[in-house]
């Protein structure tokens, strides 16, 4: 899909998380009965590393999802927050930077102005979501799948602009941990073997 213009920054090839992490995530997070409890301890023990390893990250999901005090939204919330992050540990264990104030920032203010770019342009049939869908095509696909299922499982219980919210949350996590990601290191050949940069 070609987007005429956008304010988000493409996300290099190398910080694409590939379809089989979500694939393999799915499974393990989608337990039997018999092993709720190890799909539980897997997102808890997720969460303390993502809140040491990325502390402002996850304190600024953390408050908004915490926005929101009722069951099930405080619950999709989390979980789309813990799974995003448990995709990219594992896509890149060891691999991504930890990401500081300026640059939570500076995606925050880059999906807002994409936001209001395609707000004031009746041409524009392209989403921000859109957008980011194409710079990481299998975390929004399992996003949104999660969401859309959340939607139809809690219909009565669920307030759209909350999910909405916290939806919106999760892009910015997704952005901000993609730009995260260290650039692979390259081999450069030379006379007494390779050099690595």
């Amino acid at each position: 899909m070609w987007v005429r213009r956008a304010a988000i920054r493409p996300v290099p090839a190398y910080a694409k998380v590939p379809e089989g992490v979500l694939s393999r995530l799915e499974d393990d997070l989608s337990a039997d009965v018999d092993d709720v409890e190890d799909a539980s301890d897997l997102m808890n023990e997720a969460l303390e590393r993502f809140e040491r390893d990325q502390p402002i990250l996850a304190d600024h999901m953390s408050e908004r999802v915490g926005r929101y005090k009722k069951e099930p939204v405080v619950g999709v919330g989390y979980f789309l927050m813990i799974a995003v992050y448990l995709a990219f540990e594992r896509a890149f264990p060891g691999e991504i930077d930890a990401i500081d104030e300026t640059s939570l920032k500076s995606v925050e203010e880059a999906l807002a102005l994409d936001e209001e770019i395609r707000r004031v342009d009746p041409a524009e049939v392209v989403e921000s979501d859109d957008v980011v869908a194409m710079e990481q095509p299998h975390v929004l696909r399992y996003v949104q799948d999660h969401v859309a299922a959340a939607l139809e499982t809690h219909a009565d219980e669920l307030d759209v602009d909350e999910v909405h919210a916290i939806y919106r949350a999760v892009l910015v996590e997704t952005l901000a941990l993609s730009y995260a990601v260290k650039a692979p290191k390259t081999s450069i050949p030379v006379e007494t073997g390779e050099f690595s940069a």
